[in-house]
């Protein structure tokens, strides 16, 4: 049983239910939760406490940590908090390079490293028509080009009017150096909740290490397993830094465009 509701980069989706279920669960002590990424525009790190089930306020900013971003190389930069309760700086991270992200609490101190890679390139988004028995589903369809000659990783994230709307994270294993494709679902056509006439659908993909696949892969399999997520640093906290560069592509909803397959 999950005892705790934190914030992460990622959208969750929460499904209504008529039936009243009864729900037992035992409070815990609250944890620290980092989050952090540094891209080619700088270094973004937010520290919080999870939340309790039975508390409606949001989780808090944590204000007086130590952060630092150690480069593969030796170089050292401390991360300064701004009063919009992150850790921001200027210092961006270059493909090829391992960074080390250090939190230092009190007693406490949490780590994660992560190796920035190579820019993807998204080659099309396009929105498609499936029929499945007796309805029609829309999907997005998203073609990403493999960076070829390595080993390679993608979070993907699709975004409906500036609000996150689905995610998923895949690898090349499948097609190693050329295209991939991602399908993602876009409920049924006409929904309440589906796509409507002129929404606009932008999907980031980013090039991941396999650090973070790992733990995105796990959070994906959640539901399945009925466990946490795996850990992304070391020290006890939750959360996971990741080190990135990304591409995106933008589209408007318009039915008449949409293809059938």
């Amino acid at each position: 049983m999950k005892k705790y509701i934190f914030l992460l980069f990622l959208s969750l989706s929460l499904i209504a239910c008529e039936k009243e279920i009864a729900i037992d669960y035992h409070d815990a002590m609250p944890r620290y939760v980092v989050e952090g990424s540094i891209t080619p525009r700088g270094t973004t790190v937010r520290i919080s406490y999870t939340q309790s089930m039975n508390e409606a306020h949001k989780a808090s900013d944590i204000d007086n940590a130590k952060v630092t971003i150690t480069t593969d190389d030796g170089t050292v930069e401390t991360i300064p908090y701004d009063d919009e309760g992150y850790y921001r700086s200027d210092f961006f991270g270059r493909p090829g390079i391992t960074y080390q992200l250090d939190v230092y609490l009190g007693e406490h101190h949490f780590s994660s490293t992560s190796t920035m890679h190579q820019m993807p390139m998204v080659t099309s988004f396009r929105l498609v028509r499936r029929k499945m028995i007796a309805e029609n589903y829309i999907f997005g369809d998203v073609r990403v080009q493999d960076i070829p000659n390595e080993e390679n990783w993608y979070y993907l994230h699709v975004y409906r009017n500036n609000v996150g709307y689905r995610w998923a994270v895949m690898k090349d294993d499948t097609n190693p150096n050329k295209v991939l494709q991602h399908m993602f679902g876009f409920d049924r056509e006409g929904s309440s909740d589906g796509v409507k006439e002129g929404d606009e659908l932008y999907v980031s993909v980013r090039a991941i290490d396999k650090a973070a696949y790992d733990y995105l892969y796990s959070m994906e399999q959640m539901n399945n397993t009925g466990t946490n997520p795996i850990y992304n640093f070391t020290g006890g906290c939750l959360g996971y830094f990741t080190a990135y560069s990304s591409m995106g592509y933008g589209i408007i909803y318009h039915e008449e465009d949409v293809e059938d397959e």
